[in-house]
């Protein structure tokens, strides 16, 4: 029995035990079996939640591109690794072979080392989807540089935000970017960041749009020729497993966002595993995940894990609905996709569509369906299984976190019988558990609480970039010798789990992690506004909407509201990106406030649910009457 590959229900069942008895042996043998090293580990894992340090295979020295180039080049170098769809459907669709991907790599590694760039230096990725975003992470990665990906979607304030946290050395950005029908210029956006970083030395620009724009002398250089001049062999940089392979931002509850810091090995052995598994991975299959690379999904699921196992991962650089609604089974049909992993957001929004978009194209290739991002919804999973999948392909609904690296529970097809909306099992070496209100474990089935992982798993993040206080204090510090999620969840009859949201401060809006701090600081900008407060709501197509709450300075404001509300939006939309925008934006006199200050958003939050009959005793609020001046106003 291969630790590695999963082929029965039992198996798993006896792997999990084993995982469980003797975590440290289990990774040890998966780590010894598959993968490249140029020194062997000291240890398997060292570990101290109360600092909180987490340390596996330390003494290990190897490098992360080898794993996922390198040693697949002799037994499978003309093979596709990386299948570039564009945005355009008329534009040909580019198949880059390992041979040549090791060939790009090496040069845009060499291009990194030439123009300063080394090994612990901090460089910024703001890049649509095109091939050079996932051979620019590569190239770091090479090198022993940290990227930090920012998706391209962020506003300039956002991204500035982000090179100054890390004091990023070089930003690789581009002309412009394709998204539909619109094109978006990059690169007036990274350099309205730039004008608040005093960091970055150099910018890297890649041609995409073919727009005319403008280098700053001394800092901005075109890509392409730098590319032609370069060696294209590029002798990898040896680092430790636990040297920092990069930082992702994530939006925190309070504030500035998190940097989430991975490091090597372990996250190499953890996403390679889990992908093999959760999508059943085989030799000849074509994978296609449809996240941004500028999230966690991206990173180690379109990236690192596939790349890592051989695997033909397909980058699409387009949206679900240009040309038309039609455009993702398009490509299924196009390129015989096996595996597609997508967001359930995307998903609700197929599903108003008209079907013919689905019936008209040939899905038959198709073996395995992945949803991410968020909980999938019974409707969406019914739609999903019977139009996309013909009631035959298992639907595996992950549960992860940029912070935990990789999937920490999800069936595995075609071995764990499925339930809609269940997440169902944690796959080996993930030891969960929920919590009460009083910090106890609620042992049992048919329960619920606040999910935590009581034992450490290869890929967790290691920390917050320069802040590790924070990051104690935000996952290790709710319960003792134990990683709070921030979900809270519930566990049936037969132990399956379901996720049941957040139970903090983040609200998730189309798959993505939104704070409601920063948004609040932005509204709270608009020289009209004195407090707001957000909470989020069910939406049928994002899965959770934003509401806003907003308190004006004079309660008399002769302003039109409308134009107010897009106004606030707008501020919005320039400070974190369109994404974090409020679908509802109530004018209200006052907030309900406890007597020491704190606004009650749970309050809040059942008004715009509508969930007027269940508010508890509103009594003990220091201004329990605007409570009902809320409800009568709702929108």
């Amino acid at each position: 029995m291969s630790n590695y590959h999963v082929k029965t229900l039992e198996e798993y069942f006896q792997l999990y035990r084993k995982s469980v008895r003797n975590p440290e042996l289990f990774w040890e043998e998966i780590a010894e079996e598959h993968f490249v090293w140029r020194k062997k580990w000291d240890t398997v894992l060292e570990y101290d939640f109360s600092k909180p340090e987490f340390k596996w295979f330390e003494g290990a020295k190897l490098n992360i591109t080898e794993n996922c180039i390198d040693r697949h080049i002799h037994i499978r170098g003309d093979k596709t690794a990386i299948l570039f769809e564009p945005n355009n459907p008329d534009e040909e669709a580019e198949h880059i072979s390992y041979k040549e991907l090791h060939k790009r790599v090496c040069k845009f590694a060499n291009v990194l080392k030439e123009q300063g760039i080394k090994k612990g230096d901090r460089v910024c990725i703001y890049l649509p989807m095109i091939p050079e975003l996932a051979i620019s992470i590569l190239a770091c990665a090479r090198i022993g540089a940290v990227h930090s990906v920012v998706f391209a979607g962020f506003s300039s304030t956002a991204l500035a935000t982000r090179i100054n946290d890390c004091e990023a050395k070089m930003v690789i950005t581009s002309d412009g970017s394709y998204r539909g029908a619109k094109t978006i210029d990059l690169k007036s956006i990274v350099d309205e960041a730039l004008e608040s970083c005093s960091s970055i030395e150099t910018v890297l620009v890649a041609k995409r749009i073919h727009s005319d724009i403008e280098l700053k002398e001394g800092r901005d250089k075109w890509l392409q020729p730098l590319l032609e001049e370069a060696y294209q062999d590029c002798v990898p940089e040896i680092m430790d497993a636990e040297d920092p392979l990069f930082i992702l931002y994530t939006s925190g509850s309070t504030g500035s966002p998190k940097g989430m810091l991975h490091t090597t090995a372990g996250y190499m052995v953890y996403t390679a595993y889990t992908f093999k598994n959760v999508f059943n991975y085989k030799e000849n299959d074509i994978y296609w995940c449809t996240a941004d690379i500028g999230w966690i999904t991206g990173h180690s699921y379109i990236v690192y894990g596939p790349l890592a196992n051989g695997a033909t991962t397909v980058m699409f650089e387009g949206v679900p609905s240009y040309p038309d609604f039609g455009r993702f089974w398009e490509i299924v049909e196009k390129h015989k996709i096996t595996q597609f992993y997508t967001a359930p957001t995307a998903i609700r929004a197929l599903a108003k569509e008209n079907l013919d978009f689905v019936d008209s194209h040939d899905l038959s290739s198709l073996k395995v369906l992945g949803t991410v991002g968020e909980p999938i919804n019974e409707e969406a999973w019914h739609w999903y299984n019977d139009n996309v999948g013909k009631k035959k392909n298992p639907i595996v609904d992950t549960w992860w976190q940029t912070e935990t690296g990789g999937i920490m529970i999800s069936p595995l097809p075609y071995l764990t019988p499925t339930k809609p909306t269940y997440a169902t099992l944690p796959l080996p070496g993930i030891q969960l558990a929920l919590i009460d209100e009083n910090g106890k474990e609620i042992k049992g089935n048919q329960v619920d609480g606040r999910l935590c992982v009581k034992y450490p798993w290869p890929s967790m993040a290691r920390s917050i970039w320069g802040n590790h206080q924070r990051y104690k204090e935000t996952y290790f510090s709710a319960y003792d010798n134990m990683y709070f999620t921030g979900d809270g969840a519930l566990r049936d009859e037969v132990g399956y789990y379901r996720i049941t949201g957040r139970v903090d401060d983040v609200i998730i809006v189309s798959g993505h992690n939104l704070g409601t701090a920063p948004i609040e600081d932005s509204v709270n900008e608009h020289p009209a506004v004195a407090e707001s407060a957000i909470v989020g709501f069910p939406h049928d197509v994002k899965g959770n909407a934003l509401y806003g709450y907003v308190i004006l300075k004079e309660t008399g404001e002769e302003r039109n509201q409308d134009n107010l509300r897009k106004e606030i939006n707008q501020i919005i939309t320039e400070h974190i990106g369109p994404i974090a925008k409020l679908d509802k934006i109530q004018f209200v006199e006052g907030l309900p406030k406890t007597r020491s200050g704190k606004i009650m958003r749970r309050i809040l939050r059942k008004i715009a649910h509508n969930e007027l009959d269940n508010l508890g005793d509103v009594s003990t609020l220091l201004n329990p009457e605007v409570v009902q001046n809320i409800i009568k106003e709702r929108l």
